[in-house]
């Protein structure tokens, strides 16, 4: 039997760690925390809202009596810390929204969490996932390793960055139950169309122009989103506490080549013509601070902990497209904004 806190449950990522935790294991009491802000969406936890094992609350991370209560309510013997800002553009126009939340709203959980359990740290865990984006850019060779120094380029790598330091200082100065991982760019079902691939699928459908940033020769490592909720299922049950593991699809590609992808996937499921997608792309102004290359090494978590990924990338992104395709409906309540009204 585990309480267990699941911060940011109603988002991309989170969601789908919550599902695999509830299916999965039906002795432990799954409370999942949200703000509900605009990424939150609780339809994307429609098919287990009401399994016994499962308490969804509404609050803010930074609120440190809600937060006490919380953990006074449930008696939470371990947290996986997923809520956060993640969008790199929001983060250049809006940087004190990703101190906020990443920064004091972290923080806030280890103190809560450190009072609440009073020095017994048996048995007891916060898992802090972070992201490859605290280590800056890579050049055309080399991955980032658990090792390499962190380097973050734009507020909201920096951002995590702090969080993550602050996880091992607490982990140093009060020998904190605490374990970090580092993942690569998620893609697959439920992602908030401001990323990449969700947005380029709908615009895609929409005829709309595929805006690339300069041109298009950003590397980014691709992971599905089901296998980092694997991952970070086998790191909470069997990685050792203090430690930091790299999770990352082996998955390297150019900007503009997922993009071609894309198009042709999106035209071969549309029946339209070979070639039609791609005449959407257009090539706008680099982003300011945009890191050139992000490739992990996940060896340690594959040598140590046994986990790899499932699906290469062109079958992942296949199987996303038909997500998106075959959930109209869960997309016209993102455009409308009508997710935003879910009862809770």
């Amino acid at each position: 039997m585990k309480n267990i806190l699941i911060t940011g449950g109603a988002g991309f990522i989170g969601s789908h760690v919550v599902r695999l935790f509830v299916n999965n294991y039906p002795n432990y009491r799954i409370v999942n925390l949200d703000n509900l802000t605009y990424a939150g969406n609780l339809e994307n936890l429609l098919d287990i809202q009401d399994a016994q094992n499962y308490k969804f609350v509404k609050g803010d991370i930074c609120d440190e009596k809600f937060v006490s209560e919380l953990f006074e309510a449930y008696k939470f013997d371990s947290v996986i810390h997923l809520a956060a800002e993640s969008h790199v553009d929001r983060s250049i126009s809006d940087p004190m929204a990703f101190i906020k939340a990443n920064v004091f709203g972290t923080v806030n959980l280890l103190n809560v969490s450190k009072e609440f359990w009073k020095g017994d740290f048996e048995n007891k865990l916060f898992y802090h996932i972070s992201t490859d984006e605290v280590y800056g850019s890579l050049d055309d060779g080399g991955f980032f390793l658990e090792s390499t120094p962190y380097d973050p380029k734009s507020p909201y790598s920096a951002s995590k960055a702090s969080s993550d330091h602050f996880m091992r200082a607490y982990g140093n100065t009060y020998n904190f139950p605490f374990i970090i991982s580092n993942c690569s760019n998620n893609y697959g079902p439920n992602q908030f169309p401001e990323k990449l691939i969700p947005l380029f699928i709908q615009n895609i459908i929409d005829k709309k122009p595929l805006p690339v940033y300069g041109k298009g020769e950003n590397i980014r490592d691709w992971l599905f989103v089901v296998d980092h909720a694997r991952a970070i299922d086998v790191i909470f049950h069997k990685g050792k506490q203090r430690d930091t593991y790299n999770i990352g699809g082996f998955n390297e590609w150019k900007n503009l080549d997922l993009i071609k992808l894309l198009c042709k996937i999106m035209d071969e499921k549309l029946s339209r013509n070979h070639g039609d997608s791609e005449k959407l792309i257009s090539y706008v102004t680099d982003r300011a601070g945009h890191d050139l290359r992000y490739a992990i090494d996940s060896t340690k978590l594959s040598s140590e902990l046994g986990w790899k990924p499932s699906l290469q990338f062109e079958e992942g992104l296949e199987k996303t497209v038909e997500w998106y395709l075959s959930n109209n409906e869960w997309l016209s309540h993102i455009a409308s904004g009508s997710y935003q009204n879910h009862s809770y």
